[in-house]
């Protein structure tokens, strides 16, 4: 009977993921968090991956129809956030150059999720030995800025509901 429950479950899960696609902005969010979550496992090539594909996403969203506030919004984040996602993208090999991006992308992602909403429930995490923020999905905390090395520096600053 579970396994039967476990089928239904995830039959509806998937055709409601095919029937709601993402929205331009949780693309960039999802490949946001894949970058954090390659770095915090240390992981430079999946990193660089994930930046190519942030930094696609970034370009798509701006081509999304947004009200002038949104737009003028956009365009103070946007340039700066397609330029170190693309940043990371060309620095597979060097984990501290694509962390150093990082941290300036984290700002940008966190004022695009502010500005815009954020669509899945989201934490603001410090680090206080880089003195630097970034965004997780999960509670537990995942340091992309030290890593393995350090991976449970950091504490929660803010909760950010999704839509």
């Amino acid at each position: 009977m579970k396994t039967f429950i476990l089928m239904i479950a995830l039959t509806v899960t998937a055709i409601s993921a095919y029937s709601n696609p993402p929205s331009k902005l949780d693309e960039v969010v999802i490949h946001y968090l894949h970058l954090k979550n390659a770095l915090a496992t240390d992981n430079t090539s999946e990193a660089a991956r994930a930046g190519e594909q942030l930094q696609a996403a970034l370009i798509t969203l701006g081509t999304q129809t947004m009200s002038e506030a949104q737009k003028k919004a956009y365009s103070g984040i946007s340039e700066d956030a397609e330029k170190n996602a693309g940043h990371i993208s060309k620095s597979s090999g060097n984990i501290r150059h694509q962390r150093e991006y990082f941290q300036s992308l984290s700002k940008d992602i966190y004022d695009l999720v502010k500005t815009f909403g954020a669509p899945q429930t989201l934490y603001q995490y410090y680090c206080p030995m880089v003195k630097a923020s970034w965004l997780s999905e999960v509670k537990s905390i995942q340091n992309p800025y030290f890593g393995k090395s350090m991976q449970a520096c950091g504490t929660i600053k803010e909760t950010i509901s999704g839509q």
